[in-house]
């Protein structure tokens, strides 16, 4: 009975061990078998996209929302201060130049006007008078001219007629030289009066510019003040639609006020907004397209406006050849802004991909399309529908290019 038991003992002891060797071998399988499928992912095809790489023709462009605005707008602002007394037209108005569209009235300037005239008429009355009385001065040395130069040639004839007397001795030396002093005086007289009313011309002339010149500029001055009277009636500075128009009857309005704009209807423009790091790549001519109820038009920058404002900056753009039909103001277009030439290149179609892996790598799908498994990929540019392959993949390859936040880690999907 004792080596019974003994034999028994010995081989439970073999049977534990055998049983302990099976179970942690099975225990390591297991681990490894769910290592070995933690890599990998089964999903169903059609909750992902794949695209086939394809060789095409690229073209660098960028996403860029614009806006429809007239080709030119001209704002009305207020060139004088007044109280609105009167509205010819309401907002959305089709005007022609010159045609009013409110009126101000300001007391202080039109009694300023008043004033000015005044002020112009009495000059101009000053002016006269002393026009009149320059002219009387001129007339009185004039005479006096006459008198002096009547007395010269009656002075001239004495002396020679007693200069040919005193030679024949029918007269005194002291009648000669008389008539000799009289005539010398007379001449010397006749200088003086040359001279005084050569002055008196040359002030005359002068008094008289002076005074146009006086006259002129206060001309001027009320010209410029009937103007500013002028310009409390607001006029459509050209043809086109007023838009905007903020201003009702018995509103102050205070000078450099906006009123409204008048915007000319016979064209449009496009004003895009652009990320400021392509402002070094934005230049005029470039070009950029859009769809509208199914056709393509195309549009090129006119002007680059500089100036950044949160980060981004804005350009006017034209368009190319036909405008869109019913096309209005205001209207929202997106854009895409070529930045650089075509040419060809392998394409690989935009995707939720990229957040995930940077544009570094990318699931490509087995020739058997059973299962996708990591690649690194290295990407060029980019535009709104494609990135440029570098390398990394071949015409005809398959990847996933949906979203792979689901993905987690793994290094492998089954596709099923």
């Amino acid at each position: 009975m004792d080596v019974k038991t003994k034999k028994k003992k010995f081989l439970n002891k073999k049977i534990s061990l055998i049983g302990g060797s099976i179970a942690f071998v099975a225990m390591l399988g297991f681990i490894i078998l769910q290592s070995s499928d933690s890599s990998k992912l089964n999903i169903e095809r059609e909750r992902i996209s794949i695209h086939t790489i394809e060789k095409g023709v690229f073209q660098e462009n960028i996403p860029v929302n614009g806006i429809v605005l007239p080709v030119t707008t001209i704002y009305l602002d207020a060139l004088e201060g007044g109280r609105v007394e009167e509205k010819f037209v309401e907002d959305g108005a089709v005007l022609k130049k010159g045609e009013p569209i409110l009126r101000l009235s300001n007391t202080d300037l039109e009694l300023s006007l008043v004033n000015q005239e005044t002020s112009v008429y009495n000059l101009l009355t000053q002016m006269q008078i002393s026009q009149n009385a320059a002219r009387q001065n001129t007339i009185n040395r004039q005479n006096q001219f006459t008198d002096v130069e009547n007395n010269l040639i009656e002075a001239e004839r004495i002396y020679k007629l007693n200069k040919r007397l005193y030679d024949k001795g029918a007269i005194g030396r002291m009648d000669y030289e008389s008539s000799e002093n009289d005539f010398n005086y007379q001449k010397e007289r006749m200088k003086l009066a040359k001279q005084v009313l050569s002055e008196d011309s040359i002030s005359s002339k002068l008094e008289i510019n002076q005074a146009k010149s006086s006259y002129a500029r206060t001309q001027s001055a009320l010209e410029l003040m009937r103007k500013k009277v002028g310009d409390l009636v607001v006029r459509a500075p050209i043809d086109g639609q007023l838009t905007s128009l903020d201003a009702e009857i018995g509103q102050s309005i205070t000078k450099g006020t906006r009123l409204g704009q008048v915007d000319v209807t016979s064209g449009y423009k496009v004003r895009a907004d652009i990320d400021e790091h392509y402002i070094s790549r934005i230049y005029n001519g470039q070009t950029g397209t859009f769809e509208l109820n199914g056709k393509t038009y195309t549009l090129s920058i006119k002007k680059v406006f500089t100036q950044v404002t949160n980060g981004r900056f804005q350009v006017d753009m034209k368009f190319d050849g036909e405008i869109p039909d019913g096309i209005r103001r205001g209207q929202n277009l997106q854009i895409r802004v070529a930045l650089s030439a075509e040419k060809e290149a392998l394409l690989l179609a935009k995707g939720g991909f990229f957040q995930k892996t940077g544009g570094n790598w990318i699931f490509k799908v087995s020739e058997d399309s059973n299962e996708a498994y990591k690649v690194d990929i290295r990407l060029g540019n980019q535009n709104t529908k494609y990135y440029e392959i570098i390398e990394g993949l071949n015409p005809g390859d398959k990847v996933v290019t949906s979203s792979y936040d689901s993905f987690g880690e793994v290094e492998k999907l089954i596709l099923k």
